[in-house]
């Protein structure tokens, strides 16, 4: 059991890395849906309009999850939705170590505990189920409430999905454990091999208890078009909780910008350009990111295969004793570094939880895939991707980057 650094530790993180960008311009339907809608003055009200909700309801409906129109949510991205539906329980915040960098900072914010537990070996997004436990006997034996648990089954930052009889077991310990799940499940459309990863979310197998998080950017709409919706559970405790983070939506006004509400509406309701873009992109982000943990690898560092986003997770622990030779000591020193030698943001692993001494760093495929919006569609569009001069020459600048450190 490891607390989140307290506001006065100079290792709390305030700002956090943005996630991990597609490297892609943005699909032509999603930009003429959005300058369509350039002509509403006004947002949309408070959890989002009936036609965003009803969207949001088809496409949870589509992956087999029934769901009420009156059940969602939407907000102007994760974390003010996320803030909102933290703010709606009491009590203590447990969450996988590492996680997505704007949990911790939420947290802190409502001025709730947060307590990052271990991931298991072979997955991240979701803690063991046993320390898992222990973390909370421990906290309550210490007069701490732990109320909510955060989980992320394809993940940020490992870019891992984790296996379904691993998360039936957290979950099943979570509700033995009397805590409420919130289930971030931004990354369920960007798995690399859906034919032969299975992602299963908890609300899958408890549909009335779990509620589902999914931020637009993970691979609907870019991450400047601010959109997030959130899946209550429809029991009478979700209901009254949804009815308080919409109070803490309309208090902080919230409200999904009017030019984006139609292009996340256009993107919940899946046309075929909007599907056929997803499975370009992750089949795009497979290759190049196989071949930046091929890279990863042979440098002595290790790092989980990564199976879903755009995006892995660097353990250079191995390498400790060169980083050390270049005055690099801890994953604040390393971002700083990879991220000068690379042109490109490394954020190191204490933005997600991890302790700085540990040297690890969440690399992104994005910048890989060209520097130019002609590159990366060219990228998007090639047989065998990793034969362009442009990629090929990003992913031997990272393999000579990670060389110079073995």
């Amino acid at each position: 059991m490891r607390q989140a650094a307290s506001r006065e530790d100079p290792a709390t993180v305030r700002f956090g890395p943005p996630v991990p960008e597609p490297g892609l311009p943005p699909l032509p339907e999603l930009v003429d849906a959005c300058a369509a809608g350039a002509r509403r003055a006004g947002p949309e009200p408070p959890g989002g309009g009936a036609v965003l909700r009803e969207a949001a309801r088809g496409y949870w409906g589509r992956r087999g999850l029934e769901t009420g129109v009156d059940d969602v949510i939407a907000a102007p991205g994760a974390q003010p939705l996320l803030f909102a539906l933290l703010a709606a329980y009491d009590g203590d915040v447990l969450m996988p170590r590492p996680c997505p960098a704007s949990w911790t900072a939420q947290a802190q914010l409502l001025r709730r505990p947060a307590y990052h537990v271990p991931a298991p070996v072979d997955a991240g997004g979701v803690p063991d189920p046993f320390a898992l436990l222990e973390t909370v006997r421990r906290v309550r034996a210490e007069g701490g409430a732990p109320r909510v648990l955060l989980l992320c089954p394809a993940d940020d930052p490992t870019g891992t999905v984790a296996p379904p009889e691993l998360v039936h077991e957290v979950c099943e310990a979570a509700r033995g454990a009397g805590l409420h799940i919130i289930s971030d499940e931004t990354w369920r459309d960007t798995v690399h091999r859906p034919h032969e990863t299975v992602l299963l979310g908890p609300a899958q197998m408890w549909p009335g208890e779990v509620t589902v998080v999914c931020d637009l950017a993970g691979g609907l709409l870019p991450a400047g078009w601010p959109a997030a919706v959130a899946r209550c559970p429809a029991a009478s405790a979700g209901s009254a909780s949804r009815a308080r983070t919409l109070d803490v939506l309309a208090a902080l006004g919230s409200l999904v910008a009017g030019p984006v509400a139609p292009a996340a509406t256009l993107a919940l309701d899946e046309p075929e350009p909007v599907t056929a873009r997803l499975r370009a992109a992750a089949a795009l982000h497979a290759r190049v990111s196989a071949a930046a943990h091929d890279a990863v690898l042979a440098s002595g560092a290790v790092a989980r295969p990564p199976q879903a986003g755009r995006h892995l997770y660097a353990d250079l622990g191995p390498l400790r004793a060169r980083l050390a030779d270049l005055g690099v000591t801890d994953s604040v020193e390393l971002e700083s570094h990879l991220t000068t030698r690379l042109g490109t943001l490394v954020p190191g692993g204490h933005r997600f939880g991890d302790d700085p001494d540990e040297l690890c760093v969440r690399l992104s495929t994005g910048p890989l895939l060209g520097s130019t919006a002609e590159e990366c569609l060219e990228s998007l569009a090639a047989a065998d991707p990793l034969e362009l001069p442009h990629v090929a020459g990003a992913l031997g600048r990272l393999a000579d980057v990670f060389g110079e450190l073995s």
